[in-house]
């Protein structure tokens, strides 16, 4: 463990001090003595654990059951890092994950976080994410395989690897599809290379149960399986606050009211990717926003015309009148 890590911990300077010159000399870290205290606040703060979480709650409207998982596994590990103190040492828990559930509902958002808080806890050694999917992992002809996965490894290697819609790297009509290739040496390096490695597979939650069944030895070295829930109307009304603003827009009174019966009623129609549809949504609603006020009689406007959504600009989505419901629309 470096001292920055050290420092994150709750170690005190004459504790790095005593650290320091005993691995200078070759001897071991000091022991704390079971009458001594570590503060637990302080190295949470330190670590950077709060910051982290605090990002999160920005980032991320509602999926409270996700955020309280994640601050478990935060403080599991802070714990952890405390006993080795006392001389306590356990094996490194396994952190390799599964997150499931419907697009838009923040998955690689978490999976960010997770890098972030895994370097911060000294877990990882660099904290990046790295995100493919089975075209990156999978060759198209005998021995081509390998070398893609491995390279994929090579680059992630530190951080996490997030695998998305993992479960199409199994095609189980296929005898000789190379997915199987790509599987067994995740498989190895899962297992050899978990102090410097956290894989994160991702997708529909019935698919991944499929991939999980048909691959036993996967699912055994997946510790934590995390559920992403849709989105309800109001927090998809929240979330599109939030990306109306960073845009520099506001919604006006009657827009918010467009915006709540548009978001009733998408929610149930095809192709619903919730925060992903709301960002879609804005998108139009910004462009017709622009048009309105370009062809408008009136040339002079200001600023609040030209940063403020108005329900027209929502109303006229076709998902009010046509049955024929696109996500391009």
């Amino acid at each position: 463990m470096t001292e920055t890590h050290r420092r994150s911990f709750g170690f005190t300077p004459s504790q790095l001090a005593m650290d320091a010159a005993a691995e200078d000399s070759g001897e071991s870290a000091t022991v704390l003595t079971p009458e001594a205290t570590v503060d637990l606040a302080e190295a949470r703060r330190d670590a950077g654990v709060d910051d982290v979480l605090a990002k999160l709650e920005t980032e991320l409207v509602g999926l409270a059951p996700v955020k309280t998982r994640i601050a478990e596994i935060a403080a599991l590990l802070l714990v952890d890092r405390m006993r080795e103190r006392y001389g306590i040492t356990a094996p490194q828990p396994t952190l390799h994950m599964c997150f499931t559930g419907n697009p838009g509902t923040g998955k690689t958002t978490v999976a960010l976080r997770m890098a972030d808080l895994l370097h911060r806890l000294g877990y990882l050694r660099r904290g990046h994410l790295v995100t493919v999917t089975r075209d990156d992992l999978v060759g198209e002809y005998i021995g081509h395989t390998a070398p893609k996965t491995k390279e994929v490894i090579k680059r992630a290697m530190g951080g996490v690897l997030f695998i998305d819609e993992a479960y199409y790297l199994y095609k189980v009509e296929n005898e000789r599809d190379y997915g199987a290739e790509a599987i067994e040496i995740l498989l190895q390096v899962m297992e050899n290379n978990r102090d410097d490695l956290v894989v994160i597979f991702a997708g529909y939650a019935d698919k991944m149960d499929q991939f999980f069944s048909a691959n036993p030895g996967m699912q055994s070295r997946v510790a934590h399986h995390i559920t992403f829930p849709d989105y309800t109307v109001s927090e998809l009304e929240q979330i599109a606050a939030l990306m109306t603003e960073q845009l520099g827009y506001s919604l006006s009174a009657g827009g918010r009211d467009a915006l709540h019966e548009y978001l009733r009623l998408r929610i149930d129609q095809p192709w619903f990717a919730n925060a992903r549809s709301v960002r879609n949504a804005m998108e139009r609603a910004r462009l017709r926003h622009a048009r309105r006020l370009v062809n408008d009689s009136e040339s002079h406007v200001d600023l609040a015309a030209l940063t403020t959504i108005e329900a027209a600009d929502l109303l006229a989505s076709r998902v009010f009148g046509d049955d024929r419901v696109e996500e391009s629309l």
